[in-house]
């Protein structure tokens, strides 16, 4: 299922790079959206990416994550864990850009592109399963995935609020919300087993 989403997002993104014209179809176009009925972006900007290094950091990360919760989704959701997977992953791209389509409705030239939102869903699902296990910063300094995850959310409540890049710090910050309720929505009774987790070893 990784691997599968992996391959996709890498060829769109690569054939996206090489043609402008394929990146403004795919790309999330709050206006377009709505006035243009053109919901397909609502789906396909997760599919390409602004450059290599913004295909390659999303990639290693889902790569890294995903495996995970693959495992968890088989080991807790059983035959249903495919489909668990990929209403994962794709909620997470929906849930994302909410606030970026309603906020920029009317912003014909905002764009926005890449798995980030996505992304973050699976991370946190995998924090959701297994908070204390280690998440590597920039591959070297070793974070517990609960700390990482308060600090990443502050971060990027912040980041969104002052505005001064160009990254949807927005989706990252929903799309990671997304990530950690999702395994509860599906069975609410893994609350309390995160909760076990996460102060047995307090």
């Amino acid at each position: 299922m990784t691997i599968i989403l992996i391959a996709i997002t890498v060829a769109v993104s690569f054939a996206a790079l090489k043609s402008a014209k394929l990146m403004d179809q795919l790309q999330f176009n709050a206006s377009k959206i709505v006035y243009k009925k053109e919901y397909h972006r609502l789906i396909t900007h997760a599919f390409v990416h602004a450059s290599w290094e913004h295909l390659f950091v999303n990639m290693i990360v889902l790569f890294s994550f995903g495996r995970a919760i693959e495992f968890y989704f088989k080991e807790n959701f059983g035959s249903k864990h495919i489909q668990y997977f990929f209403l994962l992953y794709f909620g997470g791209i929906l849930v994302s850009n909410i606030y970026a389509l309603i906020k920029h409705h009317k912003n014909y030239f905002y764009n926005a592109v890449g798995a980030s939102g996505a992304v973050a869903s699976v991370l946190f699902a995998a924090i959701f399963f297994d908070p204390w296990n280690n998440i590597y910063f920039f591959g070297i300094l070793p974070i517990p995935g609960i700390v990482f995850a308060g600090l990443y959310l502050v971060y990027s409540y912040q980041m969104s609020n002052k505005q001064k890049d160009n990254v949807a710090h927005d989706a990252h910050f929903l799309g990671a919300l997304f990530g950690f309720i999702f395994p509860i929505l599906l069975n609410p009774m893994l609350f309390e087993t995160f909760i076990d987790r996460l102060f047995r070893t307090i």
